[in-house]
Order: structure tokens, then sequence, then C-alpha cells
């Protein structure tokens, strides 16, 4: 027998952390409207990622590097882009990033308030990327609004919408490609131009490749970041606790351990998708090959099986198994990158106020399917 309920699940319109708590206590598995397998519980979600060969990532029909591909074309991608991700080549823009953090807090007013989703979290992932990469900042602007429509456009399921969204994002990456391409060995010395001179088994990028790594590097993570600062200023505004203990001063490696904490509490990374490449079972359901699976990242970092209460905060009990970052052979490489602006981002704020308040009388506004965390974090800084 199945666990599943009637194929008929329309997550449309959902916060979806409040609906898989629902879900989960009775099902290991639910099935969607578009057909896709939801696997709910941690077990079941960490074998599933850490089974590369039975669930291939090859899921989109556009070409995704590294996140889309499978076996040695994987690994080959990751062991050169990899590299990008090291302690050696990210600790010179801890003091970059510091800069951008502290401008964008000089500038934000106080007594008033301000969105923390899209005031601080948005501005901060455009500015710091885009000094990580080498773009030029009168890109930001353009960045911001993208992430706007491609949130709208997430939003609405509808696929010809994302599509022209995507679209656009390719046009603003070619802004950067084709200046560098034309300009030879005179291209600035940056981080895009290094990734476009880069290799993979013994060949440099194509063109497309290179718009998809900086598609998945940019695209990505400006929503991500921004999604994790609000998730990250909702949770300190309203533990004013944890925010006196990090006003009091703790080493890097604590505050890592916080922030990821929060983020398993509220998981603004929702899902990844898998297909099956021969029949499985897996919680309790047999799937035949070709199945869409969904891994429910938010649903499995609060699965009562293995955190209890999953709002009860415990970042060194609840470290081992966290799974904000994913697992597996496909854990996201740029986990590094994320963990240093976020530390950042959390400092430079603490240091530039007195309190990170909730604004009076105005209420955060959740995220609904398929985006996770808030749509609106209002706070007032002091």
């Amino acid at each position: 027998m199945t666990d599943h309920l009637p194929d008929d699940l329309d997550p449309a319109g959902r916060d979806l952390r409040a609906w898989t708590d629902e879900l989960r206590p009775d099902h290991r598995v639910v099935r969607n409207t578009r057909g896709e397998w939801v696997l709910l519980r941690h077990a079941d979600v960490m074998a599933a990622a850490q089974d590369a060969d039975r669930f291939s990532n090859a899921v989109s029909a556009h070409l995704q590097v590294p996140n889309g591909l499978d076996g040695d074309a994987h690994r080959a991608a990751r062991a050169t882009l990899d590299r990008y991700f090291t302690d050696d080549e990210l600790a010179p823009y801890s003091d970059v990033f510091a800069d951008v953090a502290r401008d964008l807090f000089a500038d934000l007013p106080r007594g008033e308030a301000v969105d923390a989703v899209h005031d601080i979290g948005a501005v901060f992932a455009v500015r710091a990327q885009s000094a990580w990469l080498g773009w030029p900042s009168d890109l930001e602007p353009h960045l911001l609004a993208w992430m706007a429509d491609n949130h709208a456009a997430t939003r609405s399921g509808d696929r010809s919408r994302t599509a022209v969204v995507a679209s656009d994002f390719d046009a603003i990456i070619g802004s950067i490609i084709a200046p560098r391409r034309a300009a030879g060995d005179d291209a600035p010395d940056d981080l895009t131009t290094r990734l476009m001179r880069d290799t993979v088994d013994g060949r440099t990028f194509t063109d497309e490749e290179i718009t998809s790594i900086l598609r998945n590097w940019t695209g990505g993570d400006l929503g991500s970041i921004a999604l994790c600062v609000g998730v990250l200023f909702a949770f300190l505004g309203t533990h004013p606790e944890v925010q006196q203990r990090l006003r009091a001063g703790v080493p890097d490696a604590e505050l890592d351990a916080i922030i990821d904490e929060v983020l398993r509490i509220d998981d603004p990374f929702l899902t990844n998708r898998r297909v099956t490449t021969c029949p499985v079972h897996i919680a309790g359901t047999d799937l035949p090959k070709g199945a869409r699976v969904k891994l429910h990242w938010t649903s499995a970092n609060r699965d009562e099986a293995v955190f209890g209460d999953p709002d009860a905060f415990d970042p060194e009990g609840n470290a081992p198994h966290n799974l904000v970052y994913g697992i597996g052979p496909h854990v996201c490489p740029g986990r590094p990158l994320a963990t240093m602006e976020l530390r950042i981002a959390v400092r430079e704020a603490l240091a530039a106020t007195e309190n990170i308040a909730p604004a009076p009388g105005e209420e955060p506004e959740r995220e609904v399917a398929p985006v996770g965390g808030y749509a609106r974090v209002p706070v007032v800084l002091t």
C-alpha cells in the first residue's frame, strides 16, 4: 500500500512550511497536481539526495552547470568550480563584503520601518555578489528589478512568464561576457574573466556553459540571500535573548552555527528536483522509472522524528542533521560564500545598531509556494 494522498494536492498560494508541518506526521510522501512525488521526511530526503545514480539531477530541459549534471560530467564541473569557494579564494572578499554592509546600514533610516527582505537582503546580495564577480555597480537597479520580476514570475507558476524572466537574466549575463570576449587579454582581471578562461576536462567552458554557471551563482543566490536575511532579521527581532547573545560577541563558528539553525527552523530553500533512473522503492512507495521527485528540504529540516520540537532553538544539537545546504554529491557548492555573506550581514547589522525590532503594527508577510521564507519583514533599526 502506498503512503500518499490523492493526486490532487495543489500547493499554489500556500505557506509550504506550515502546510508540510500538517502533512508530515501522517505522510512520508505526497503527490502534487503536477504529478511530482514530494518527499517530506528527513530520512527519505537524505536517502534520495545521497543516491545520485537512481535519483538523477538531469531534470531540466535547459543546460544547468553543475547542478543539472550527473556522474563524470558533474564531478568534472565541480572539480573546477568548487575551487572558487575555498577559504583561500574567499578570504580577500571578507573586507569587501563588510564595507558593502557598513555602507548599506549607514544609509538606512533609524526609528522607522524598513523591509529586511528588499531594503536590506536584496540590496546587500546584489552589491556583494557584484563585488565578488567583478560586475559594474550600475547593474544594481537592473538586478534588483530582475529579482522582483523573478519572484513574481515564480509565484505565478506561469512557465511562459518564467521563461521570459530567465531570458532577461541571460541578457544581463551576455552584457557582462561580450565586452570581455571583445577585450581579449585586456579584459578586467576579475572572477568572471577567470571563469571564462578556466577549463573543464582540458577545454574552456562554452559561452552557454558560462551563462549557466553565472545564472546559477547569481540568479539563484541573489534571491536566496535576500530570503535568508529576511528569515534572520525576523528571528532576531522576535528573539531578543539571541540578539543580545550575539551583540555580546561570539566566534565566527558559533555565529555560523546560529545562522544555520535559524535557517533550519525556517528554511527558505524549499525543494530540489530529481528524476528516477529506474524503479525505486522509497518512503514506503514504489516509484517507476522517470518519476519526478521533489526533495523537500524545508519539511525535512522540521521532521519531529529528528528534531523533536522543530521550532526548538538548538544550534549545537541540531547541526549534525541540518540540511539547509543539502547533502550528497549535489550539496550546495556556494555554501562557503553564502555563510560568509550572511555572517557579515548579521555582524555589521548588529554593529550599526543598538536594537533590531519588529515594526509596530506591521506583520511580516510569508512567501507562498514555490518560494519559502518571507515576502516582507518590516523591522525598525535603532
